[in-house]
């Protein structure tokens, strides 16, 4: 932290003070020991070079030509005599010292600002964050902190002193799970050069907070301590509570009026006929309408199994170059319809353990997607290939594809990448939450590489066999 600029100004008064008064006592001791010569001139020197080392090059000067003078005046009184070229000498010996000690000085002073400034903004910064931030030494002992980790430390009641393990193991009975929260800690303080991400919930004021914990290393690549952060996401977690509330409840009442409509739509199919073509292309209107609020609502029904981890896999062996074949036959009238080439590179003959219906959700949503966002003229590309013990499905198309600063957030739900909604295309941005949850059930991972105005390849790696 910088100094209090009261004590900076008394500082240069007090040494220089303490200086001249050693000036004046070297004088004095020359005069006592009958013999300025034993002392010689470099006895002033020290006093010489603090005086110009706090008060600046011209002030050092001026204390040379002054030391000079005192051991002139000393010499003449004790007896003795100094020629013209040794009073020369000693005088730009003495004026030197000093404003070299004064430049060095100034330079000093400059680097001590720029270091208080740089500490200052330092500070600031850290302070400006939403997250309480300290570093801690090797031992655990906190080393620099910032005022909303000090905050936070006050509210949640932790002691003044004491490692941060030390601390934090304070409150391990006020927390939801106490016996998980007292044995992270206790890993924590066992292993400090570990990484650790944790949440934990306070009880009674049900506050949520994580906390994130890293080793630190020095130049030479050692372990010199560790960082820590501590943020409430009291309101985060409420928010996605809410979230999964409401798309369970919205998802539920969709359902019950749209069995109803989709069992009209049943009895109606026989009197069709009777309709005559204006009422024949209201009810084809109808149904469209109809399978698209079923779609929706059953996407709602899989994000809210899926993250309620309830969703059940029926493994089975499966050819994913037939449920490549079906995705892209089931595709082909609306591509058609767009004038879009879709294309089949399947290598049949390979068999992996999958959910055949969830494997079909997944090329499903990615066809759908290639060819919804591919203009007239474009072409979608379906492949199906072993990879290893792997088996890789590829579906690439030459759309509109995606700006390179959205594509971080593709996978989160309710997402839709801007050339989407520009172009109002539809969509529930549920379709990429879904495919990369389902084959992370199957064991394996999803990628996607996009370039706006040239197209988008999403690649899925699946193991033969499931892992677990």
């Amino acid at each position: 932290m910088p100094s209090h600029p009261s004590r900076i100004l008394r500082r240069p008064a007090l040494v220089s003070a303490l200086a001249t008064a050693g000036l004046a006592a070297t004088f004095g001791a020359m005069l006592a020991l009958g013999d300025a010569r034993r002392l010689g001139a470099i006895a002033l020197v020290p006093w010489v070079g603090v005086l110009g080392l706090e008060l600046g090059a011209l002030a050092g000067a001026t204390a040379g030509a002054a030391a000079t003078g005192l051991y002139v005046l000393a010499a003449e009184i004790v007896g003795g005599s100094t020629g013209p070229l040794e009073l020369a000498v000693r005088t730009a010996a003495l004026v030197g010292v000093g404003a070299a000690a004064g430049v060095a000085g100034g330079r000093l002073a400059a680097s001590e600002r720029a270091q208080r400034s740089v500490t200052a903004l330092q500070s600031a910064l850290l302070d400006s964050t939403l997250d309480g931030i300290c570093l801690t030494d090797a031992g655990g002992r906190i080393l620099i902190s910032n005022a909303p980790l000090r905050r936070l430390a006050v509210e949640l009641g932790l002691p003044g002193e004491g490692t941060v393990p030390e601390q934090l193991l304070s409150i391990a009975g006020r927390t939801t799970e106490p016996a998980r929260y007292r044995e992270r800690m206790l890993a924590l303080a066992e292993k400090p050069e570990a990484v650790s991400v944790d949440e934990f919930e306070l009880r009674g004021s049900g506050r949520i907070f994580r906390g994130y914990t890293a080793p630190v290393g020095d130049p030479d690549g050692g372990f010199a301590g560790r960082v820590w952060t501590l943020r409430e996401v009291t309101a985060d977690r409420e928010l996605e509570r809410l979230r999964d509330s409401f798309v369970a409840a919205v998802s539920h009442e969709l359902r019950t009026p749209l069995t109803s409509i989709s069992g009209f739509l049943e009895m109606l199919h026989d009197e069709e006929e009777g309709l005559g073509e204006t009422g024949r292309d209201y009810l084809a209107v109808i149904r469209r309408s109809t399978g698209r609020l079923q779609a929706i609502v059953e996407d709602l029904l899989l994000v809210a199994q899926i993250e309620a981890r309830r969703l059940e896999l029926r493994l089975a062996p499966v050819d994913p170059a037939e449920v490549a074949a079906a995705a892209v036959a089931s595709m082909r009238p609306l591509a058609e319809e767009k004038g879009i080439e879709l294309v089949l590179r399947a290598e049949p003959g390979t068999t992996l353990t999958a959910d055949a219906l969830r494997l079909g959700q997944v090329l499903d949503n990615l066809v759908s997607n290639a060819v919804k966002f591919t203009d007239r003229g474009g072409t979608v590309t379906v492949s199906s290939a072993p990879d290893g013990d792997d088996v890789l499905l590829v579906v690439s198309d030459t759309g509109v594809g995606i700006p390179a600063d959205e594509q971080g957030q593709l996978f989160s739900r309710f997402f839709r990448a801007s050339t989407a909604t520009r172009r109002a295309i539809p969509g529930t941005g549920l379709g990429l939450v879904i495919t990369r949850a389902l084959v992370v059930e199957h064991g394996g991972t999803v990628s996607l590489d996009s370039r706006e105005g040239e197209g988008t390849r999403v690649t899925v790696s699946l193991p033969r066999r499931r892992p677990g």
